[in-house]
Formats: structure tokens, C-alpha cells, sequence
């Protein structure tokens, strides 16, 4: 039979508290976008999806998403 380790040799190694404090705060950005989903899920679930005129198409959201994504990176640059 092989031998069964002790909980001693799974010793969990704690985090230095800044690490300990950005886990949390990712942790809370998930469950925030996690639950914005979920709202959206559950609103089409209850009216049904809405009207293709109140939407905005994937191409002008990816494009505005871009030019922010180069707006940050030329600040910090």
C-alpha cells in the first residue's frame, strides 16, 4: 500500500499581503462582471432579446474597444 501524505506536506504557502489585496480585488471585478452577465442574461430570459435597431454592432464596439486600447497605451508610453 502506498503511504497516504500528512497535511502537514500539503502546507498551503501564504501570500505577502499586496498579493493577498490583488487577488481580492480580481476576485471582485470577476464576481462585478460575473453579475453584470448574469443581469443580462436573466433580462433576455424574462423580455426576450432585443430589437436589432437598439443594438450596436460587434465591428463599432471592437473599434472603439481598439482605439481605447491605444489611447492607454500611448499614455503610458
Amino acid at each position: 500500500m502506498s503511504e497516504q501524505p500528512t497535511h502537514a506536506e500539503h502546507a498551503r504557502q501564504q501570500l505577502e499581503p499586496a498579493a493577498a489585496d490583488a487577488v481580492r480585488a480580481y476576485a471582485a471585478k470577476t464576481r462585478e462582471n460575473a453579475d453584470q452577465l448574469a443581469a443580462v442574461l436573466e433580462d433576455i430570459a424574462t423580455n426576450g432579446l432585443p430589437s436589432v435597431e437598439g443594438c450596436t454592432p460587434w465591428e463599432e464596439l471592437r473599434e472603439a474597444h481598439l482605439a481605447r486600447l491605444a489611447a492607454q497605451r500611448s499614455a503610458v508610453a
